[in-house]
């Protein structure tokens, strides 16, 4: 063949596809339906009816589906997914498969018996992942998560929450992370993009303001522009801003006057517009407020979605209050999001992840969350031949996670710290064991209402009649139980078989309560004061163990204790993990996400948490302002038990050879410092940068949290140098005249800790002259004048 006839048959060879391309698109253009992942997304919504329209954004589809089932439509679609149904067949539309977190999916439970049952694993909690400060570790559990969800063929996982702790009576607080918006936001964002790096989505929820469950579907969140800037909004800006999260989930509550999930300004003006966000809005499941409202904000999806919320939408557009154009635009986020889907790209779920590597990664993450609290006189670690008295009940039935959404049910098991501790080789008694064992059979078998809910409102509230726990609290029984009372006789008896006691005290919460904050009781603290008079006497420790949601009181209890060490809760391995500890298999190296006070009271909303009226709120004024946790209790000098990023080592570190890149800043900072591990064995470090800011112009707390690294594990004698950025956003705070993020000139102090007390080193450069770093919309003004704390209130 010629090369001229060679040129024209290859030619002929790449036109000739085309041409039958270009001839199969104008067909479909012209005699076919458009399908969802063929043809354009503006031309699938185009093919769709008003209904179809409506429905979809009212529930994902699931009244389109209920109709089809009642006409009959539905019998010949093939369904490759269990969890994904069809919604409209012929434009090749499906449900978006959802499920809960935020510490493993959220299913039923195995039936009794189960052998084939698809098990998950129940990852520690967020507030314990926080208190690892390491982002990477939290990106690995993501990475394993996200690997379930993919193989157990779910698209979007409705996690993770990041609310502010403004307030440790908050029964979600164990689904979120931490009084600080910066550690919340990475902690975030690590997971974001651990589990959409296997092609499932995530949801950062509640935006904004949940920080209370008193009355949470109708309470108005009173908040202060720059309150609202620089802590409740920054987690989530950062987030947004890092790792691109496929969708957010508004909160149920009412903010400065409005529904959050009505509120323009908030979803488009800040999120959409300032942050960038290009994925989908959805409501929190059977929210009030107005479903027109909803959309005209810019929500894509109702959820779960209610026949009124479909029949308002479909009489607004026939009198023409809403336009189906806005319709068409929030479509688009929605079918977006279902072309990201793994479903749609072909993927074939296995239902059989590898729940082996993903319980040794929750083994991992949970002993590096844990945070030593006290270890008196070096009592741990344990050496390997001690004989444990092993007390409270807690210490044979974990509390691997809260309650409500946050809740994981379908783990294969659960490792309490008893079993945690004979897995790794130590004795226990089995008397002992017996007698807490048969305990716990008993609180089980007798059924009976808890304390904690056992009055009016509790009762009205889960239905309860007579004196028998209604079934949803299978889960809740043992943990709100009374411990067991154990007398000072049994107490010697178990005492002179044994080297050293251990005694796990423990509390659950979840959604729906206030009951992130319980006080000690006194079956409790005369069992923690026993036990160590009674061992002390004979020249031995004690090691208290707390298997709790969050911040819990300490003061009043804890000089009876030798060693402290707070596994928070820790997931299904938390057993193994609070061994390792105690054994020295792991140095701990967790550090508090939270502040804990010396009492309630002294925490700055105490006052006026959860709102007014305190027995049924309508408002919540956050009058405290920015002075929430650390930034209050440093600024205000108001002593606490343990200090906010706090926790201790079987090891000791030492800083040293801090520098600044220059002593003026100009656009940017570079800071390093060096740690060096000066102790016997290896451990990490969490070293923290606080900034201290002039205060020329507005009042700023005395500093604040503005970057963070954990070191790898350092050996005796070994060295790592930190390196650190800080930009000028970093140096700004909010003014909320000029709606302005202003970094004001004047010195500015680089503090380098081990917590927000322990302060090892500080340099100092200054800011020459006024920045302004960026400009914003003047939006989100409370609708109550409001006297906020100031620093002249001292």
């Amino acid at each position: 063949m010629s090369r001229k006839r060679c040129f024209y048959a290859g030619l002929l060879l790449m036109v000739v596809p085309l041409i039958t391309q270009s001839c199969a698109d104008k067909e479909r253009s012209v005699n076919k339906t458009p399908q969802l992942g063929k043809d354009k997304i503006e031309a699938v919504i185009a093919a769709m009816t008003p209904e179809e329209k409506i429905g979809l954004t009212v529930g994902d589809g699931k009244f389109i589906i209920a109709r089809s089932k009642a006409e009959n439509m539905n019998k010949e679609v093939p369904v490759a997914n269990k969890n994904s149904k069809p919604v409209i067949p012929r434009l090749n539309i499906r449900t978006t498969a959802l499920t809960d977190g935020p510490s493993g999916i959220n299913k039923p439970a195995p039936p009794e018996g189960a052998k084939e049952y698809t098990y998950t694993t129940a990852f520690p909690s967020p507030v314990c992942m926080a208190a690892t400060w390491n982002t990477g570790i939290v990106n690995e559990e993501g990475k394993a998560f996200g690997n379930e969800l993919l193989e157990y063929d779910y698209d979007l996982v409705l996690m993770p929450a990041l609310n502010l702790h403004r307030n440790p009576k908050c029964g979600r607080n164990f689904e979120y992370y931490s009084e600080d918006p910066l550690l919340s936001g990475k902690m975030a964002a690590a997971i974001v993009k651990g589990v959409q790096s296997v092609g499932v989505g995530t949801t950062l929820k509640h935006f904004v303001a949940n920080n209370q469950e008193t009355n949470r579907r109708t309470y108005n969140a009173v908040i202060s522009q720059r309150a609202l800037r620089e802590l409740y909004l920054r987690g989530f800006e950062i987030a947004v801003k890092e790792s691109k999260p496929w969708a957010i989930m508004t909160s149920y509550n009412r903010l400065n006057g409005f529904y959050t999930a009505e509120n323009p300004e908030l979803l488009q003006d800040i999120v959409r517009q300032e942050w960038g966000f290009k994925g989908l809005f959805m409501t929190d499941f059977d929210g009030y407020g107005s479903a027109v409202a909803k959309v005209r904000a810019g929500n894509n999806m109702l959820m779960g979605g209610n026949m009124n919320e479909y029949n308002e939408l479909k009489a607004a557009l026939k009198d023409k209050t809403l336009d189906e154009s806005t319709l068409d635009s929030n479509l688009v986020y929605n079918l977006k999001l279902k072309l990201k889907s793994p479903g749609m790209k072909g993927y074939v779920p296995s239902y059989k992840p590898d729940l082996e590597a993903h319980a040794r990664i929750a083994r991992e993450a949970a002993a590096e969350g844990m945070v030593l609290l006290k270890n008196k006189d070096h009592t741990l670690p344990l050496k390997q031949d001690k004989k444990i008295a092993v007390f409270g009940k807690i210490s044979y039935y974990l509390i691997a996670n809260g309650t409500g959404s946050g809740e994981v049910r379908s783990y294969k098991y659960k490792v309490s710290v008893n079993q945690g501790l004979k897995d790794a080789g130590f004795v226990v008694l089995k008397d002992l064991e017996k007698e807490y064992k048969d305990y716990i059979e008993k609180i089980k078998r007798e059924n009976l209402v808890p304390p904690y809910f056992d009055n009016p409102k509790m009762r009205k509230d889960n239905g309860i009649v007579g004196n028998q726990a209604p079934p949803h609290f299978k889960n809740r029984l043992v943990a709100f139980s009374k411990e067991k009372v154990v007398s000072r006789e049994e107490i010697k008896k178990y005492e002179s078989r044994t080297d050293v006691a251990v005694l796990t005290l423990g509390r659950s919460a979840g959604e729906n309560y206030e009951n992130g904050y319980l006080p000690i009781t006194p079956v409790e603290l005369n069992l923690v004061r026993n036990i160590s008079e009674v061992f002390h006497a004979a020249g031995k420790k004690v090691i208290v163990v707390l298997n709790v949601a969050g911040v819990w009181e300490t003061a009043s209890w804890r000089d009876y204790a030798d060693a402290i060490l707070l596994a928070w809760l820790p997931g299904q391995e938390g057993g193994h993990a609070v061994a390792d500890i105690l054994k020295g298999s792991v140095n701990p190296s967790g550090k508090l996400p939270d502040t804990f006070p010396l009492k309630y009271e002294d925490v700055p909303s105490a006052t006026t948490f959860p709102g007014v009226p305190p027995e049924n709120p309508v408002n919540s004024f956050y009058k405290e302002g920015i002075y929430v946790g650390y930034r209050y209790y440093g600024t205000f000098h108001v002593p606490v038990a343990y200090e906010f990023g706090y926790g201790l080592s079987y090891t000791t570190f030492e800083y040293s050879a801090l520098k600044l890149s220059s002593p003026v800043f100009t656009s940017e900072m570079n800071v390093s410092v060096t740690v060096k591990n000066t102790g016997k064995v290896a451990g990490k470090e969490v070293v923290q940068l606080y900034l201290a800011a002039p205060q020329t112009e507005i009042e700023k707390p005395a500093q604040e949290l503005k970057g963070f690294a954990k070191t790898k594990l350092l050996k005796p004698g070994e060295s790592q140098q930190l390196t650190f950025n800080l930009d000028a956003r970093d140096l700004a705070s909010f003014r909320s005249g000029k709606s302005e993020w202003i970094a004001d000139k004047g010195t500015y102090e680089v503090r380098m800790g081990a917590s927000s007390k322990d302060i090892r080193l500080k340099a100092s450069f200054v800011l020459p002259k006024e920045i302004m770093v960026e400009k914003v919309h003047d939006v989100l003004y409370p609708n109550f004048a409001m006297k906020e704390l100031h620093q002249s209130d001292k």
